[in-house]
């Protein structure tokens, strides 16, 4: 899988990871569960890392550290999660919370999610990653509303990473936000990366371009991947799924070539 360097350390982050919302909020001994093994296998099969989490999203966090706790070889993941509580008080307790669930004694990343309270929580963060706790921090949202805000925070502070929704249909993120974080050296992860499912459906029925056996893309799902890590800010794209057939496919998308800027712009024209 093709890796991207984190600007704040230099350090290698494979292009594809994987979003445990939805998918990984499920029970043990469950149908949905007992496929979690084979979708984190072919997340490390691929070359891939990042697992992204969060106490919002039910179990997702005790699934994860279930699975990784029990894999073998040891896990190789870069294990991200999120704080989502007001509070100085709250946020350490939850973000102790999710040590325990996460069944680890260091977190590779550690955001704050939707800019909740973030000027609260940023001192405790830096003291975690002082004292190695967490290796990096970054914030997160989801929706265009809240981009003016979050460029405020990027322009004040200093943080490592931010997630944000970026889409071939979801694209508002590319006139200020993409820019500043080249500009200010953080690293960006790419959530709701097929735009809240919409995307595919509205693509199913379209034959893929003459182009896509060119840049190893056997699915609309990958090219809409590969749109994402071509940009040259975007550093890894989560897709979410409990499925391992799905993340066989996206994991492959971190394969071969990146897109032109010519091939995104056509990209771009398929879906108006």
């Amino acid at each position: 899988m093709l890796t991207k360097n984190i600007p704040s350390s230099g350090e290698a982050l494979p292009v594809i990871g994987l979003g445990t919302y939805r998918g990984f909020d499920v029970e043990p001994g469950s149908e949905a569960y007992k496929l979690l093994p084979a979708v984190v296998d072919q997340l490390f099969s691929a070359g891939g890392t990042v697992i992204d989490s969060s106490p919002m999203y039910g179990r997702a966090e005790q699934s994860t550290g279930e699975l990784l706790s029990i894999h073998q070889p040891s896990s190789p993941a870069f294990l991200a999660t999120k704080v989502w509580t007001r509070g100085r008080d709250a946020g350490i307790a939850q973000m102790e919370d999710s040590f325990r669930l996460l069944q680890t004694e260091r977190i590779d990343l550690m955001q704050i999610h939707n800019l909740l309270d973030w000027k609260t929580h940023l001192p405790t963060l830096r003291a975690w990653k002082e004292e190695g706790r967490v290796r990096y921090i970054g914030l997160t949202h989801y929706t265009a509303s809240a981009y003016d805000e979050v460029e405020a925070a990027l322009r004040a502070e200093s943080f490592d990473f931010l997630q944000i929704n970026y889409a071939l249909d979801d694209r508002a993120v590319e006139a200020r936000l993409l820019p500043l974080c080249r500009e200010r050296g953080l690293a960006v992860i790419c959530n709701r990366p097929f735009g809240g499912g919409g995307l595919l459906g509205r693509l199913r029925d379209t034959p893929l371009p003459g182009w896509a056996g060119e840049v190893q893309a056997k699915s609309w799902a990958q090219l809409a991947l590969k749109f994402l890590i071509s940009h040259p800010a975007v550093t890894c794209v989560i897709p979410g799924t409990g499925n391992p057939k799905y993340m066989k496919e996206n994991a492959e998308a971190g394969r071969g070539p990146l897109l032109t800027d010519a091939q995104r712009q056509q990209l771009i024209a398929r879906v108006g």
